[in-house]
């Protein structure tokens, strides 16, 4: 990795390599691959200018900005480790992952990574120096050590330090630590996840023969932060691909992204599939009655060509080719324009199950959602579906030459050229992680079928009721998110009698349905205490609810006016849901529900 990027320049040139998108011009900007190679040049002189060492760990604590390339491989070159934190992370975390790591330089992206890093100077007894990306940032009038990236790159101007870089570079191995990457910690203090240069070489390897359609003309956009290891891993993989990267700056933007750079592929979680599934149902929900059999005979159709046919090897029959092809001219191709994904040619999907509404209407109208599962420990890809066939409700293939059994309680065991090399600093839970043959222990469920693995329910996260019941929360959770009204689910159940929820529901379109029935409220709370809300929420929950078994379905809900947040500790940065914040910020709330 520590040449990949001047390597590249060699092959492409000036053909573009990234694309970031200029706030004040309101333009995409080019990067070529040239430009590229050459500020990782100048960014590594000046990380030698600063006093960064090898194998020194190097802090990035910002959104995704085209800086942070130029700083990842710069610390490459210099046989450095990229430590990049989550730009949404709250003070505390970044003060454990700075004095976990030890770290001196810490690059931050906007003002309020700023304002965090500052917060912690006189807590980080290594921390020397703050390098901010964005100059618009106001530094604070006691700080006088900080810097900008501009002054930053100044330092490396006209190369002073090559002949250091180029005698790291040659001292650089497969086998030198690349990444540390924090896990999000639902439990307990985060861990810093240990990937190896080589551990990326084999993901190169196996993604290129899984992926084998993916070429130097096609275009990614870079969504998801690139802390997270399936945005890092798919990212570097793009990179090595030749494929160009736009990189888009604040999650909120991307369907705009999206309409304007106009992806052949983008790695994201099911979580945008999910909003794109509401808001077409939405559309067909309020269509005039022609359009709206149009528009559901259009899925239909869909899903019995894509999916029960072509999925499958069997020959669709004339007819329904015809019609598909109709639609396929029509409503699919419509609908891709408007998503701006009319080049699509597969959109890897990870981080959480799938509901199995929303992969058959993806899948359906055209769109092809490569569903995979992994681990950060795993350099992320354990499985995914291959490029000529899929099978719904599987997380997909597992990858060539990656061991995996399924051990005691069904858990999901990994073993590989992928597999992290353990947890910074945590010899306990290495040894907790790893048994005496060297089998990773994921925590998660399973079973394979053929080459194909399925997930059962992350064991750990297994509620078991008062009755002795064995309840999987995430399972019920993804059959509710789906529903328009509801935008976040916890499920509670844990030594109770029964389960039960909090619900934080869309309020754009609870309000809407308030005022279409004509509802008069004098504000939030008071409208989801409605009897007509409560009642709506309760026909939508039982409807949903049809196919899970009796001891699973949601018997109490409660819906809460405010969302669950980072703030207040109850989400990690991946937004995944911390129960035990949850379970004791709400204990009041969960307690009525269970009063007789």
């Amino acid at each position: 990795m520590s040449v990949l990027v001047r390597k590249q320049a060699e092959k492409y040139g000036d053909k573009t390599a990234l694309q970031y998108k200029d706030a004040e011009l309101g333009q995409w900007v080019d990067v070529s691959w040239n430009q590229f190679a050459d500020r990782v040049d100048q960014a590594a002189n000046a990380l030698v200018a600063l006093g960064v060492e090898e194998e020194e760990n190097v802090g990035i604590l910002s959104q995704n900005m085209v800086e942070c390339f130029y700083v990842d491989f710069a610390n490459f070159a210099n046989r450095a480790v990229t430590v990049p934190l989550y730009a949404t992370s709250s003070t505390s975390q970044v003060q454990y992952i700075v004095n976990d790591a030890k770290i001196r330089f810490l690059f931050v992206g906007e003002q309020t990574q700023y304002d965090t890093a500052v917060k912690v100077l006189g807590l980080c007894h290594s921390l020397q120096q703050i390098i901010v990306f964005d100059p618009k940032v106001k530094l604070d009038e006691r700080d006088t050590n900080s810097m900008y990236f501009s002054d930053f790159m100044k330092l490396g101007k006209g190369l002073p330090h090559a002949k250091t870089i180029s005698e790291r570079t040659a001292r650089a191995k497969d086998e030198d630590l690349c990444n540390l990457l924090y896990t999000s910690g639902t439990t307990g203090e985060p861990k810093g996840v240990m990937l190896m240069h080589s551990n990326y070489m084999e993901a190169f390897r196996t993604h290129h023969i899984r992926l084998y359609t993916m070429s130097d003309n096609d275009v990614s956009l870079n969504f998801l932060p690139l802390t997270h290891v399936f945005e890092r891993g798919w990212t570097y993989v793009c990179l090595e691909e030749g494929i160009r990267v736009c990189i888009n700056q604040h999650p909120a933007d991307v369907l705009q992204s999206m309409k304007e750079v106009h992806p052949t592929m983008m790695c994201s979680v099911p979580r945008l599939w999910e909003k794109i599934y509401t808001a077409v149902q939405e559309k067909i929900d309020t269509a005039p009655a022609l359009k709206r059999k149009m528009m559901l005979d259009a899925i239909a159709v869909g899903k019995k060509h894509n999916i029960d046919y072509v999925r499958v090897g069997k020959k669709p029959p004339l007819w329904l080719k015809l019609k598909y092809q109709f639609y396929q001219k029509t409503v699919y191709s419509t609908l891709k324009k408007v998503l701006g994904l009319e080049r699509g040619k597969f959109f890897p999907t990870a981080g959480a199950a799938v509901a199995n509404e929303v992969a058959e209407f993806v899948h359906s109208v055209g769109i092809y959602m490569m569903v995979g599962y992994g681990l950060t420990e795993s350099t992320a890809t354990v499985s995914c579906f291959p490029i000529d066939h899929y099978s719904l409700g599987s997380v997909g293939d597992i990858m060539p030459d990656l061991e995996v059994k399924i051990g005691e309680n069904d858990e999901i065991l990994l073993r590989g050229k992928t597999i992290m090399k353990g947890y910074y600093n945590k010899p306990e839970e290495n040894a907790r992680a790893f048994d005496a043959d060297g089998w990773f222990h994921t925590g998660d469920s399973g079973y394979i079928e053929g080459n194909a693995l399925f997930l059962k329910e992350r064991i750990k996260d297994m509620f078991k009721t008062s009755n002795g019941k064995y309840i999987s929360p995430q399972a019920i959770e993804t059959t509710l998110i789906v529903d328009k009204y509801i935008d976040q689910v916890a499920v509670i159940a844990d030594k109770r009698k029964f389960a039960s929820a909090l619900i934080v529901p869309n309020y754009d379109e609870v309000e809407a349905f308030a005022k279409k029935m004509g509802i008069k409220y004098a504000d939030v709370p008071s409208l989801l205490n409605n009897e007509i809300i409560l009642q709506l929420f309760q026909d939508r929950i039982d409807t949903l609810q049809q196919s899970l078994a009796h001891y699973e379905q949601i018997k109490r809900f409660r819906l809460l006016p405010r969302p669950f947040s980072m703030e207040k500790g109850e989400l990690t940065n991946t937004l995944k849901l911390k129960r035990d914040v949850v379970a004791e910020n709400y204990k009041n709330i969960i307690d009525s529900m269970y009063k007789d």
